[in-house]
C-alpha cells in the first residue's frame, strides 16, 4: 500500500495552522493589554501607544479571517484534488487554442496563467481591505484606487515577461540535467538571483517609485562621511517616494561590490527631524555590511537551496508521490510543487532557526552603531520609528521568537542600555 503523502500534507498544514493560531491569540492577547511595557514607559506617548494598540488589534482580527480562509482554501485544493484538475483543464485550453498540448512548457505556461488569476482574484478582496480600510483607517495609506491597480497591472506584465524564460529554463534544465540536476538548477537560481538583484533597482523598482539624489546639505554630508569612515564604497545616495502610497518609513541598501547605493524613504527623513537619528539608522543598517551579515545570509540561502534541489531529486521521479497529489504524469512545475509541500516540516524548522540568527545579526548591528558614537540617537531613532510605523508595544514571547526576525523595540532598548552599562 502506498504511504499517503497528500492527506500527511493535509494533516501537517492543519496542525501548523492550529499551532500558529493558538501562538496568534497570544499575541492578539498582548495587544489588549491596556498598558505600556514598564520598560517603554515614559518613552513612548500614551497616544501613541493608544493607536498603535488599535492598530495592532485591526491587523490581529484581519490575520485571523485571512488565514482561516486561506487554509480552508489550500487544504480543499489539495483534498478535492483541484491541482491535477486544472492540469488538464490547461492542457485542453492549448488544444483550444491550436497548440501543441504535448508541450511541457507550454503547458505549464497555461497552468501558472490561471493560478495567477485565480490567486488575484481570491487574494484581490483581502489586498483592498488591507490597504484602503485598515491602512487608511490608521493613516498608513497615501495610494489612490488607480495607484494600486495600476501597481497590480505592472506587477502582471513583469510577470509575464519575465517569468516564461524562467520557467522554460527550469524544465530543460530538469529535463536534461541528469545526475548533476541539483547542482545545475542552483547554478541557475544563483545566476538568476544575481542578475535580478543587479536590473531590480535599476529597471525594475523604478517602475513602482521615483528614485532621486539625495540633496546635498547636512544629511548628505554626514552619511557621507560615516560611509567614508567605514570604506563603504558608497556610489549614490537616493531618496524613494515611500510616501506616494504608505506612511510607512525604512532605508536599505543595496549593490556588488564597489557599486553600493543606499536609499531612505522620503517618509523616513519627514519622520526623523534630527538628522542624527537618520545617520544612527544607516550606521545600524553599515554594521550588517561591515559585520558580513548579507554575505553570511546570502551563504546561508545558497546552501539551503542547494540542499532543496538536492532533495527534489530525490523525490521527482517517485510515481507514488504523484499518484498520492491525483497526477498520473510528472510534470516538472508540479514535482517542485508537490516536493514543497512534502518538506513544509522543515521549511518551517528553516524559517524558525534563519528567525534566530537575524536577531543576533541586528542585535550585532545596534551595538556596532552604538560603538560609532551614535546609542542616543540610535535609541531616540528606533523609537521614533516604532511610533510612526505603529508597531506593537506589547508582544508575546513566544509569538515573536517564532515569528519575528527583528527583536521587539524593548529587547533592542534594552541591550544599547546594558552595553552602556558595561560601558561605564
Amino acid at each position: 500500500m502506498a504511504f499517503p503523502y497528500l492527506e500527511a500534507v493535509i494533516g501537517f498544514m492543519i496542525l501548523m495552522y492550529i499551532f500558529e493560531s493558538f501562538l496568534d491569540v497570544r499575541q492578539h492577547a498582548a495587544h489588549k493589554l491596556p498598558t505600556l511595557p514598564k520598560p517603554l514607559v515614559g518613552v513612548i506617548s500614551q497616544e501613541k501607544f493608544e493607536k498603535s494598540r488599535a492598530y495592532s488589534l485591526d491587523k490581529s482580527y484581519f490575520h485571523f479571517v485571512h488565514e482561516f480562509v486561506t487554509i480552508l482554501m489550500d487544504c480543499s485544493i489539495l483534498y478535492f484534488r483541484m491541482l491535477p484538475w486544472f492540469w488538464k483543464r490547461s492542457g485542453e485550453f492549448l488544444v483550444y487554442l491550436g497548440l501543441d498540448a504535448e508541450n511541457e512548457i507550454f503547458q505549464t505556461l497555461s497552468f501558472l496563467a490561471g493560478v495567477m488569476i485565480w490567486s488575484q482574484i481570491t487574494d484581490l478582496p483581502f489586498s483592498l481591505y488591507s490597504t484602503f480600510v485598515i491602512e487608511a483607517r490608521h493613516g498608513f495609506n497615501k495610494q489612490t484606487m488607480w495607484l494600486f491597480f495600476r501597481d497590480m497591472i505592472k506587477g502582471i506584465a513583469l510577470a509575464i515577461v519575465i517569468g516564461p524564460p524562467i520557467v522554460a529554463a527550469i524544465i530543460v534544465i530538469v529535463q536534461k540535467g541528469g545526475p548533476y540536476l541539483a547542482i545545475y538548477l542552483w547554478g541557475f537560481m544563483l545566476i538568476l538571483s544575481l542578475v535580478m538583484m543587479t536590473i531590480y533597482p535599476v529597471l525594475i523598482a523604478p517602475l513602482f517609485n521615483k528614485f532621486t539624489p539625495l540633496p546635498q546639505g547636512e544629511l548628505r554630508l554626514k552619511i557621507e562621511n560615516l560611509a567614508s569612515s567605514l570604506k563603504f564604497p558608497l556610489k549614490k545616495l537616493f531618496v524613494v517616494d515611500g510616501s506616494t502610497r504608505s506612511s510607512h518609513s525604512n532605508a536599505y541598501m543595496y549593490g556588488f561590490f564597489k557599486n553600493k547605493r543606499i536609499v531612505l524613504y522620503d517618509t523616513l527623513i519627514q519622520q526623523c527631524k534630527n538628522d542624527e537619528e537618520i545617520v544612527a539608522v544607516i550606521a545600524h543598517e553599515l554594521g550588517h555590511w561591515k559585520l558580513n551579515h548579507t554575505m553570511y545570509s546570502f551563504i546561508a540561502v545558497q546552501i539551503l537551496t542547494l540542499l532543496q534541489f538536492g532533495g527534489y531529486t530525490l523525490v521527482r521521479n517517485s510515481k507514488d508521490l504523484f499518484q498520492s497529489f491525483g497526477f498520473d504524469t510528472q510534470p516538472v512545475l508540479i514535482g517542485l510543487i508537490i516536493f514543497q509541500h512534502t518538506v513544509i516540516p522543515l521549511q518551517h524548522l528553516v524559517s524558525f532557526g534563519l528567525n534566530l540568527v537575524s536577531r543576533a545579526f541586528e542585535f550585532q548591528a545596534d551595538a556596532f552603531a552604538k560603538k560609532l558614537g551614535y546609542a542616543a540617537p540610535l535609541r531616540a531613532g528606533l523609537v521614533k520609528l516604532q511610533e510612526e510605523n505603529l508597531s506593537a508595544m506589547n508582544t508575546d514571547p513566544w509569538y515573536s521568537a517564532y515569528h519575528y526576525s527583528h527583536p521587539p523595540l524593548v529587547e533592542r532598548l534594552a541591550a544599547i542600555d546594558d552595553s552602556d552599562k558595561k560601558t561605564e
